[in-house]
């Protein structure tokens, strides 16, 4: 891989393969989506295989949880059972980072999206996923925070537990080791 963020042809088609059986496994998250015409979208951008590859290596388990018919984009989220395990450990944002004194965690969640190519789930996604499995059970994510809460020094997560889907808020500049985040990204 060079400055272009592609794979190498043997790295795309294991990862094709990954995520072909994965949308065979869990056919019920896209119903009535083809996966010959998902394939046929990632061969034609590469670069947002690379970014489905960082998803992948993290631990997120990306899968496709619908299509977008004005678009002509399928959307795809990870759906780990558990805040992806490569991405924890996080604070929210590089304010954040900056502000805190000492322990600096080693990224931020907005960093870490931005460079895999992918956006942090809003609240809204993160309830539409927890339409398609119970995610969260042990930890917690990261979701996309107002402006108005991060003006304050606040950042919201989410999490699922006793049949519901909680959100919460933390300073910005705290991070724990059940907490990631979790994208998405639109081919």
């Amino acid at each position: 891989m060079g400055t272009k963020k592609e794979l190498l042809q043997e790295k795309s088609s294991e990862l094709l393969q990954i995520l072909k059986t994965r949308f065979e496994k869990h056919l019920d998250r896209h119903k009535g989506l083809e996966w010959e015409n998902i394939q046929a979208k990632l061969e034609a951008n590469p670069e947002k295989l690379w970014s489905l590859n960082e998803m992948e290596t993290t631990g997120g388990e990306p899968d496709v949880v619908g299509y977008d018919n004005k678009s002509d984009e399928y959307i795809f989220v990870d759906c780990s059972i558990e805040s992806p395990a490569g991405r924890r450990s996080y604070c929210y944002d590089r304010e954040a980072l900056d502000k805190r004194k000492e322990n600096k965690p080693k990224d931020t969640v907005i960093d870490a999206a931005s460079a895999m190519g992918i956006e942090l789930l809003s609240e809204e996604q993160y309830r539409n996923l927890q339409k398609l499995g119970k995610f969260d059970n042990k930890t917690s994510s990261w979701i996309v925070t107002p402006a108005a809460i991060r003006k304050l020094g606040g950042a919201l997560f989410c999490d699922f537990r006793y049949g519901t889907v909680f959100v919460y808020h933390n300073g910005a500049d705290s991070y724990y080791a059940a907490r990631g985040f979790r994208g998405s990204l639109r081919v």
